[in-house]
């Protein structure tokens, strides 16, 4: 048997919220691009186009996983978001996603998908109001 086991069972749901953070802190970066131009004009997207949308979507979605707010509802509604600019976006230009440019948004729905079921972890709003009847 494995001696660090229960050491790294023990820290899982810490490190479960470190991955939602930084999940979300790299997603953010992508919606201020689209929306703001920052932190680089790059990927402005046109106010109302479909990139437009879905940076709502990943803005708005984004901020509630940063802070474990809402955390499965909002990881649900990105994963599909991220599953549709994945076959919007991206499957028309080749079968492969290293030919087509959607690594990013197969990650981001997997991820996403995977804190629907896994939920916030501990460092979370979500779960500190369970914590507070």
């Amino acid at each position: 048997m494995d001696s660090l086991n229960p050491t790294l069972n023990a820290w899982a749901p810490r490190v479960l919220s470190v991955l939602r953070i930084m999940f979300a802190l790299v997603l953010l970066q992508h919606a201020l691009v689209k929306l703001f131009g920052f932190p680089m004009s790059v990927n402005f997207a046109p106010v109302g186009s479909l990139p437009w949308i879905a940076a709502c979507i990943e803005f708005v979605t984004g901020l509630l996983i940063l802070f474990g707010f809402f955390t499965r509802p909002a990881a649900f509604i990105l994963a599909g978001t991220m599953a549709a600019a994945y076959f919007i976006g991206h499957a028309g230009r080749g079968f492969f996603p290293i030919q087509n440019g959607g690594n990013l948004a197969i990650m981001y729905c997997f991820t996403a998908l995977y804190l629907v079921f896994a939920g916030p972890g501990p460092w979370s709003v979500d779960a500190q109001r369970s914590n507070n009847p």
